[in-house]
């Protein structure tokens, strides 16, 4: 067997065990990207792995009431459904003619309406963070301005990459 071919068949191998390896790896992992975008550069700020029925939830403090204000979401698909929205005080910007509920929570206003991005202008007196499970993320010291939500598929290439350490420095430049 000639050199060429003996690499050949060393790339076939290893490219049989990656594939093997991404097969059973997205089995148990996320089929969900939710991704947080600078609205103007289109740059990836943040992309943490959801699955269908998920939990994100944008928190946040009320400029002028100073209480906290949560927008409870659910990922559907590649949309984000909006559930809820729970507040602990009225005020400009909140709902006050809208069926609410007052619960231990707070005030709860159920929706269902769905989104395929959200915008959002992080602010330091609002102090917005997105809750992914048990994971907060600050998304005023992410960015520096105006941001973009959204969800993507993930692919069989993301699991690889997150698998395996020697593909940090590509998913660094993505």
């Amino acid at each position: 067997m000639s050199r060429l071919t003996r690499r050949l068949v060393v790339v076939a191998v290893v490219l049989l065990v990656l594939g093997a390896t991404a097969t059973v790896t997205t089995t148990g992992s996320a089929d969900k990207t939710l991704v947080v975008t600078d609205a103007d550069t289109d740059e990836r700020l943040l992309e943490v792995p959801v699955d269908d029925k998920d939990q994100v939830t944008l928190s946040y403090t009320h400029s002028v009431e100073k209480t906290t204000v949560e927008d409870i979401y659910v990922v559907d698909g590649t949309r984000l459904r909006m559930e809820r929205m729970v507040f602990h005080s009225h005020g400009a910007g909140l709902p006050s003619d809208a069926p609410i509920e007052r619960t231990e929570e707070g005030f709860v206003l159920e929706l269902d309406e769905t989104y395929e991005e959200l915008g959002v202008v992080p602010g330091s007196i609002a102090g917005h963070e997105l809750v992914v499970g048990d994971e907060r993320y600050d998304l005023v010291a992410l960015s520096d301005g105006p941001v973009v939500i959204t969800l993507v598929d993930r692919i069989v290439v993301d699991d690889i990459f997150d698998a395996d350490p020697r593909f940090t420095p590509l998913l660094e430049s993505r």
